[in-house]
């Protein structure tokens, strides 16, 4: 494995990159880091060179100082690392990135897996989940703790479970990674207001990604990322979804082999 920082301007992204073939890039949620991988990484790299990195204000990589173009950043780490064309699947926020930056770089892109993921200006419906409301009360109280444990019930829970029904040890890798971005203030600092978003945004958009794509989700996450993926599946010309049952917002931390299985299934069939 190679690892090593590429700074692309405010601030040193770290990445690891191992294997042999076409690049496949890995980008994680917005409440974790790389490491919501490494359950893919010895699957994926026996096909692909498989680069994963940590987004500013997570992991590794250094803390964000102000609003960030994530997509920018891939482009800069790809430019950095001499590679051309990528497999790019990205999970939540990841994926959102994940279609930005193939609709700003289509020649780039050679296919698309979107896991738990809304496309950029997609109008959430009805009530926001009630620990997204109590996520921000603790943010403005500054209760830290609290934070990080109402982010991993809205998004490893999910809007269905109890923290009981849960594999505790999901829970706890994903609490270790959250801490991080939580003490950072990343989401606050460089996400609540991003750098030069895509405009016009994506979920009008869809129809002009042309390769070939893959829609994940968790039958168990929040129905409104249901209804995203439905809409990504519907308008990307060609997509297909696949639904992975029991499992919420990172179905590839709950069940690796499955996830594992569909993804070097679909691009196995390229």
């Amino acid at each position: 494995m190679t690892t090593g920082y590429v700074d692309p301007g405010d601030g040193k992204l770290y990445y690891e990159i191992e294997g042999k073939g076409e690049v496949l890039v890995l980008i994680h949620a917005g409440f974790v880091d790389s490491r919501m991988w490494d359950a893919q990484w010895d699957a994926f790299i026996q096909h692909y060179r498989v680069l994963r990195f940590d987004m500013r204000g997570f992991g590794k990589s250094d803390p964000a100082i102000g609003p960030v173009s994530r997509r920018k950043d891939l482009y800069r780490l790809l430019q950095e690392l001499g590679i051309e064309r990528a497999h790019v699947l990205g999970c939540s926020m990841g994926g959102e990135i994940a279609i930005d930056f193939t609709l700003e770089h289509p020649d780039m892109v050679l296919s698309l897996i979107v896991v738990s993921g809304i496309p950029g200006g997609f109008e959430m419906r009805g009530a926001p989940p009630s620990q997204l409301l109590e996520m921000l009360q603790a943010l403005e109280q500054g209760d830290l703790n609290r934070v990080s444990d109402l982010q991993i019930r809205l998004w490893v829970d999910g809007s269905f479970r109890q923290p009981e029904q849960v594999d505790s040890r999901v829970r706890q890798r994903a609490t270790e990674m959250n801490r991080i971005p939580v003490e950072n203030g990343t989401w606050a600092i460089a996400d609540a207001n991003p750098l030069n978003p895509l405009n016009p945004p994506a979920t009008g958009r869809l129809g002009d990604l042309a390769v070939p794509a893959l829609v994940m989700a968790g039958s168990l996450d929040n129905p409104e990322i249901l209804r995203a993926a439905d809409l990504l599946a519907n308008e990307i010309k060609g997509a297909k979804k696949v639904l992975m049952s029991d499992t919420a917002h990172v179905p590839n931390m709950e069940k690796p082999a499955e996830f594992n299985r569909i993804v070097l299934d679909f691009l196995s069939h390229l």
